[in-house]
């Protein structure tokens, strides 16, 4: 943004899966004249748009998307690379004097474009030695020497994790020698609103019950339309498990069912009980972040409403600027 220029308007529609946010975006979209740039961790990836819930080719000729079916899954997409992409999509959509949406439900995603989260620039093929090296050191050593490592560059980490906790240990030495900071100071830098936006902020949600009862009705959906042939055509590609992509919900379980390890109904049940379980985790993660107008729908006619308020809300926005 140019100094002294005014903050770009952006809408941020956030919620735990299966809350109806992509359809939400789609009529605010549609209604002012808006562009969706999702923030969700997965759907920025090929051949995966089942399994992450990417939004349709009906809907994408509705209204432009962007971080949607962009990169091959076997291809590294951090946090500061969503950072960096998702702000110059907001701010070329914002030139074309359209109304930026930032929809999904990743947190992380959503504080790295809300906050003050500046993430150092790092090495992708020097990310990979490092990370290979701990986890060897791991093995060999036992995780307990690397906690000790921990304690001695970041005590408030290490206080955090237990000493048997071997991948989170591993992600906080990780970080500390790619970027010289500990993870504990990169988790406090985003205390304070960042300037460069005018952001309305809106989290939708829906009553436990009715949002357990769409997250197994989605799945069900999700595997009639054959996601199962997503998963082979994954696995076919050669693609390792252990790829960050293929750790979005699902996918595990399906190739589990390739593999003849389960039948797809169970693979059905641990896809609907896993998907509940993160949705709860969602909730809580966002719970802690502040700002967010709660939006609860039990009906239809309270979905409608929240989305009139919200197609107001970026009218007068808009009609600021």
């Amino acid at each position: 943004m140019t100094p002294g220029a005014a903050p770009i308007p952006l809408l941020v529609l956030a919620g735990p899966t299966a809350t109806g946010k992509t359809e939400m975006a789609l009529r605010v979209a549609e209604a002012v004249g808006g562009e969706v740039v999702s923030a969700d961790a997965f759907q920025i990836y090929r051949g995966m748009a089942l399994g992450t819930a990417q939004p349709t080719p009906d809907e994408r000729a509705r209204v432009p998307f962007h971080l949607v079916a962009e990169l091959d899954p076997a291809q590294p997409f951090t946090v500061a690379d969503f950072q960096r992409c998702a702000e110059e999509a907001i701010s070329g959509i914002w030139a074309r004097r359209r109304l930026p949406i930032l929809c999904g439900g990743t947190g992380l995603y959503l504080r790295a474009v809300l906050r003050h989260f500046d993430i150092p620039p790092t090495d992708p093929e020097a990310q990979r030695e490092i990370r290979a090296r701990l986890r060897r050191e791991a093995t060999e050593q036992g995780p307990t020497a690397l906690h000790q490592r921990l304690q001695q560059v970041d005590p408030a980490a290490a206080a955090r994790l237990a000493p048997q906790d071997q991948r989170r240990i591993v992600r906080a030495l990780e970080v500390w020698e790619l970027t010289g900071r500990t993870l504990s100071e990169s988790a406090g830098v985003d205390r304070t609103p960042r300037l460069r936006y005018n952001a309305g902020t809106y989290l939708l949600t829906c009553p436990r019950a009715l949002l357990y009862e769409r997250i197994e009705r989605r799945v069900e959906a999700m595997l009639a339309a054959d996601w199962l042939a997503e998963a082979r055509a994954l696995q076919e590609r050669g693609l390792s498990p252990t790829l960050p992509a293929l750790r979005a919900l699902g996918y595990t379980a399906l190739f589990s069912v390739l593999r003849g390890e389960k039948s797809l109904g169970q693979a059905a049940e641990q896809i609907q009980r896993e998907t509940r379980n993160y949705a709860k985790r969602q909730l809580t993660w966002l719970r802690r972040e502040w700002g967010f107008a709660w939006m609860t729908w039990s009906t239809p006619a309270e979905y409608d409403g929240f989305a009139r308020h919200l197609i107001g809300a970026a009218e007068t926005t808009l009609g600021g600027h």
